[in-house]
């Protein structure tokens, strides 16, 4: 575990490293006091340079203003340049690099070029003026260029660091879109099978009540109908209310998947407010066969009688995986599609071989097609596993656990 320590609220880090840089420039001011014009006063000078040095990440602009005015102190007493003068070139290079406003150190360079042309003047030796001048405006040239560089790739840097924070967040934007989106459908097509299966219930109903004087084994029968019925029902409105419930974060989609009905190149749209079952899935294959899949049909035996809401789920759950076959395995891929039932579950896959060809016109996909299964999946306290073949291609299985309700695959049958 890594512990952030600050003093007065900066990185102690950096407070380490201000303080070195300051104590390394004081250092050097003293080794050269000796020979050096202005005594002890020049000394005090350097030193308070050297103090200012201790906010220059904090106050470049201001650390600059003072150190620049002290440097121009030292000019004017005709003490010509220091060994302290180093500060200078740490002022002006800290605020070039950290001002918020880059004029701020263009005009910190500017006044850092009239403090070189005024400290040649002053400089003792046999050198021209003008040389000293050269040589000082290298360095101090040098160092402004060089903290340019760096500000430049900071900024470039927090701007990268800002676009990516931005794209996630209008990544998990969209995600928990797409999962209202997808609970929003769920919640629509299971209204639709609640509503199928009160309407069978009071079909029935009126059955017993008109047979119950003449057929009493009929009416009997139309009231244990009513009564698994209900009981379906019931669970139905159970994971209805739990649909519509406040949703979580939604998980990151590990892989590129359809969203919602297939859009697939190819592929005949579903006709809108449809309840499509088990029994509909020859149909299905046969849809995505015409658009360029080789599909291959796999079961152990004839499809489940479950009820409709779980027959729904696996049904969108074959349509998602072969949309998203279809999209990103390409046209011509082979397709397996399977269903079996091990004991108490019920278990539906979809595995493509990755080697079609990319459609003409590739669809757009919004990348949530997985949360989506999941959600479905999730509805029924099932498994979802979603992942690359070891030799290519990709595999969606879902494992949902059969119903506890007695009777209920005799209703939906």
């Amino acid at each position: 575990m890594t512990v952030n320590r600050t003093v007065f609220g900066r990185p102690l880090r950096s407070v380490a490293f201000d303080v070195c840089v300051a104590l390394g420039v004081v250092l050097v001011g003293l080794a050269g006091a000796g020979n050096q014009p202005g005594g002890w006063l020049a000394v005090l000078l350097g030193a308070a340079m050297a103090v200012a040095l201790l906010f220059r990440r904090v106050r470049p602009s201001a650390v600059a203003a003072v150190v620049a005015v002290l440097a121009l102190v030292q000019v004017a007493a005709g003490w010509g340049p220091l060994a302290f003068d180093v500060a200078v070139l740490v002022a002006l290079y800290s605020v070039v690099k950290y001002a918020e406003r880059l004029r701020d150190g263009v005009l910190a360079g500017v006044v850092a070029a009239v403090g070189v042309v005024l400290a040649a003047v002053q400089t003792p030796g046999e050198a021209p003026w003008w040389a000293t001048t050269i040589y000082f405006g290298l360095i101090t040239g040098g160092v402004f260029l060089a903290a340019l560089n760096v500000r430049t790739r900071r900024l470039y840097v927090l701007s990268l660091e800002e676009r990516a924070a931005t794209l996630e967040r209008e990544r998990e934007a969209e995600a928990r879109a797409a999962v209202a989106e997808e609970r929003t459908r769920i919640a629509r097509e299971l209204h639709d099978v609640v509503a199928h299966s009160l309407a069978v219930m009071i079909v029935q109903a009126d059955g017993a009540r008109f047979t119950l004087d003449r057929d009493p084994e009929t009416a009997r029968a139309a009231v244990k109908v009513v009564a698994d019925t209900g009981r379906v029902a019931l669970e139905e409105m159970r994971r209805l209310v739990g649909v519509l419930r406040e949703p979580s974060p939604p998980e990151t989609a590990v892989a590129p998947a359809a969203n919602g009905a297939p859009d697939a190149p190819g592929v005949a749209a579903e006709p809108a407010h449809r309840r499509p079952a088990l029994a509909e899935l020859p149909a299905l294959l046969d849809r995505f066969r015409d658009a360029g899949l080789r599909v291959r049909w796999s079961a152990a035996d004839d499809p489940p009688a479950l009820p409709p809401g779980l027959e729904l789920t696996l049904y969108r759950v074959v349509q998602e995986g072969l949309t998203n076959a279809l999209k990103h395995a390409g046209v011509g891929a082979g397709v397996e599609v399977g269903l079996d039932r091990p004991e108490g579950a019920v278990v539906v896959r979809v595995v493509d071989d990755g080697r079609g060809r990319p459609p003409v016109r590739p669809a757009p996909s919004g990348g949530h097609g997985l949360l989506g299964m999941r959600e479905r999946v999730g509805v029924y306290d099932g498994s979802l596993t979603a992942g690359p073949r070891p030799g290519g291609g990709w595999r969606v299985e879902a494992r949902l656990p059969l119903p506890s309700t007695p009777g209920a695959e005799v209703v939906a049958a």
